[in-house]
């Protein structure tokens, strides 16, 4: 890349991260009420994010394999349990990925 190119990229990512932050006020301002459909993505998306996220997860489990997906039950048990003790997704996903690296790389 030249120095222009390199100056035009840093300066095309800069815009496009000022726009993300910016936008959502712009949009939205404070005195006025949120609009129903922002709500009600606010309300479905996580769980769709979450769906999702175990389906990909999930998809190259191979049950006839020599651990026969042990390690992936246990890791999707454990984000089970600690979603309904904290409901935290974040928390939720965090122990179940520590969980699962911790039995792929020390147990199975």
């Amino acid at each position: 890349m030249t120095v222009s190119q390199q100056i035009i990229t840093i300066a095309m990512v800069v815009l496009g991260t000022a726009l993300t932050r910016f936008l959502p006020f712009l949009l939205f301002p404070a005195g006025r009420s949120t609009p129903k459909y922002v709500q009600y993505l606010g309300k479905a998306l996580p769980a769709a994010v979450f769906g999702l996220l175990v389906v990909y997860s999930l998809r190259n489990t191979d049950l006839f394999s020599a651990s026969h997906g042990l390690p992936e039950l246990i890791s999707v048990a454990l984000v089970v349990l600690l979603h309904l003790w904290k409901r935290q997704m974040l928390l939720s996903i965090a122990g179940g990925t520590v969980c699962y690296m911790l039995l792929v790389q020390l147990v199975f």
